[in-house]
């Protein structure tokens, strides 16, 4: 919610797209379709008058996704969307996201870091290591056989669903590497526990797999 301008009103900032995309449409029409967004996502239209700084930080939130439905769109790009809400409002917010997916049928690509929430409002999920995308899996399928040394790692240090879950942690050696200036072949190789010679010298492709589901590792 930080891309909300704090000097504009909440009218303004949901109707900001439209100006873009539909900028024949009336003031009135502009209104409707204002008022339309923010209820889609649990707000009163009364709030259209109001500041980003009269709003809680879950409003501020829904004011966010209210901008961007507010085009209809077919894909909404949500990137670390709950990050910065506490658990209670993370929760709300999610399900809202669910909410309207089930009505619109709108897709999301969703960016996080959270490996729950990443599981909860995704079908299908792509592993990104230093900006290459080493694993591609539906979401289930992922979770429960996880086939890339990074992905492994990954749900290996995730925290377990119930407390009296055991997991084997795994702890990876060195830093991790520059983004600018990656290591050669698999960027992960240096800190990989299962690396082969090879993987020092010749990146690997995406291969495709069983079940939809593509990895990047000279292991398969």
């Amino acid at each position: 919610f930080s891309s909300l301008n704090p000097r504009l009103t909440i009218r303004t900032t949901v109707s900001e797209p439209l100006a873009q995309t539909e900028p024949d449409l009336t003031r009135a029409e502009v209104g409707e379709r204002v008022a339309a967004s923010l209820t889609r996502v649990g707000l009163r239209p009364r709030i259209a008058d109001d500041y980003p700084h009269e709003l809680s930080g879950g409003q501020r939130q829904r004011v966010a996704i209210a901008r961007a439905l507010t085009t209809n769109p077919e894909c909404i790009l949500l990137d670390e969307a709950v990050s910065a809400l506490d658990v209670s409002i993370r929760a709300q917010v999610m399900n809202l996201l669910r909410e309207i997916q089930d009505r619109s049928g709108v897709s999301y690509l969703f960016i996080a870091h959270d490996l729950a929430v990443v599981k909860y409002v995704s079908a299908r999920i792509g592993v990104m290591y230093l900006g290459k995308l080493v694993e591609t899996a539906p979401a289930d399928e992922l979770y429960a056989n996880p086939l890339h040394p990074y992905t492994q790692v990954l749900l290996s240090n995730a925290l377990p669903a119930h407390p009296d879950d055991v997991r084997d942690e795994v702890i990876l050696k060195g830093e991790v590497p520059s983004a600018f200036n990656p290591p050669s072949g698999c960027r992960f190789h240096p800190r990989c526990p299962q690396a082969l010679p090879i993987c020092g010298e010749v990146e690997p492709p995406l291969r495709e797999q069983a079940s939809g589901r593509a990895v990047a590792c000279h292991l398969y």
